[in-house]
């Protein structure tokens, strides 16, 4: 198969959900990676296997990752593995949110070190040892990667993801509006066109006349000449934003 399309779920999907991006990925296998880790720790040896005997069988690997499909793949995967990276509302820091998380529990970080795990109401199981392993081990991410994210997003703040994308030489497109969870018909619709106009115009073609809310940045991505612009906020590595 010259190009495998692996699709990596948040939490809460499954991997049936990688159905939705085979016709979006016209001519390439759509896989869905059914993981079991719920930890950067335990991602590294498990989406490190499953990439490697994919990577034997295609010329090109492309991965679709979710929220903390997107951190555990930030975790655990490279550039060996990986050629390209589509990721929606991603979790790009770790350490930000479990912080975040413990103002909203009001739960000090001497509190945590001493109980080491502290439940939440919000349904979030504080950890000291999460905390102490993602400063121990920080992202370093050199795989080109185009990023959907919603302006509600309630986990990642609109500065942390365009500090990401800046540091990363990523592709940043914000659909206004959006939420964290892309789910209703607008905002699946829109993800689907952030898809199809990043995809050579000759493998997909975008014939329902949606103005597209993607950009090209001249990142190492590189120019895509189907895309047509749109009334998304676009943010590039090298500027603040635009409308």
């Amino acid at each position: 198969m010259e190009e495998i399309v692996v699709y990596v779920h948040g939490k809460g999907g499954s991997a049936q959900e990688a159905e939705h991006y085979k016709a979006l990925f016209p001519n390439c296998e759509v896989i869905g990676f059914d993981y079991h880790a719920q930890s950067p720790w335990e991602a590294t040896e498990e989406f490190s296997g499953f990439f490697t005997a994919v990577r034997k069988r295609c010329g090109k690997l492309t991965l679709v990752a979710n929220s903390i499909g997107a951190f555990l793949s930030l975790s655990s995967l490279n550039e060996k593995l990986v050629d390209t990276a589509y990721f929606i509302s991603p979790v790009v820091d770790m350490e930000q949110l479990i912080c975040n998380m413990m103002q909203w529990a009001d739960v000090s970080e001497a509190e945590l070190a001493e109980k080491l795990e502290i439940p939440t109401t919000f349904g979030e199981t504080l950890s000291w040892k999460y905390l102490c392993y993602v400063r121990e081990h920080p992202v370093s991410w050199k795989i080109p990667t185009r990023i959907l994210y919603g302006e509600k997003d309630a986990l990642t703040s609109m500065e942390t993801i365009k500090a990401f994308a800046e540091k990363n030489n990523a592709e940043l497109t914000v659909m206004p509006g959006g939420e964290h969870w892309f789910h209703t018909k607008d905002q699946m619709q829109f993800l689907d066109n952030w898809i199809k106009n990043r995809r050579p115009c000759n493998e997909t073609e975008n014939k329902d006349g949606f103005a597209s809310p993607a950009y090209s940045s001249g990142n190492r991505a590189g120019s895509l000449p189907c895309l047509r612009q749109g009334s998304a906020v676009r943010i590039r590595p090298d500027r603040k934003a635009s409308v």
